[in-house]
């Protein structure tokens, strides 16, 4: 349970095939393609982040969906953040770093040392960039198969233990 401003936000594992959490995830992808080549989009679909090796995770208030993040084994000690959103209606109360938070406590407890993620490099992603540094990810070289693209910005933050 993560408290935010304007009330109680519960943060649990869920399944990206809910009705909402699709609406939520189809979103996503949209504004994904909307603002980026489609070779250089690398969100992934709800069956992909419903696979093995990936924990899926929503906040929620009193039922309604304020967010989703993901988080994807990439190697032992190593994991991607992936498919973090936050509803629009939510946007500007601290999901996003209520969900973050979660994710690396989540992270940690699960033995790994190192995140990464990839966001966008175009102004529609600065918010988020800035979410993911003032959390204490810093840039870094393209990873797992990743190469470089000059619409992507690749992060990493090392794990404290914890």
């Amino acid at each position: 349970m993560a408290g935010i401003p304007g009330g109680t936000v519960l943060i649990g594992h869920d399944i990206p095939e809910r009705e909402d959490v699709l609406q939520l995830l189809g979103e996503h992808l949209a504004d994904m393609y909307a603002t980026s080549p489609p070779e250089s989009v690398h969100a992934l679909d709800p069956a992909a982040l419903a696979g093995p090796g990936i924990s899926f995770w929503t906040a929620r208030e009193d039922s309604q969906l304020l967010g989703c993040a993901a988080l994807k084994h990439l190697a032992p000690g190593d994991a991607e953040i992936k498919s973090m959103r936050t509803a629009n209606a939510a946007r500007g109360r601290g999901v996003a770093s209520a969900l973050l938070r979660h994710v690396l406590a989540e992270a940690r407890h699960s033995g790994y040392r190192r995140l990464y993620l990839e966001t966008g490099s175009q102004e529609f992603f600065a918010p988020a960039r800035r979410l993911y540094e003032r959390h204490g990810f810093t840039d870094c070289p393209p990873f797992a198969g990743y190469e470089f693209d000059s619409n992507s910005v690749f992060m990493t933050l090392q794990l404290d233990a914890g």
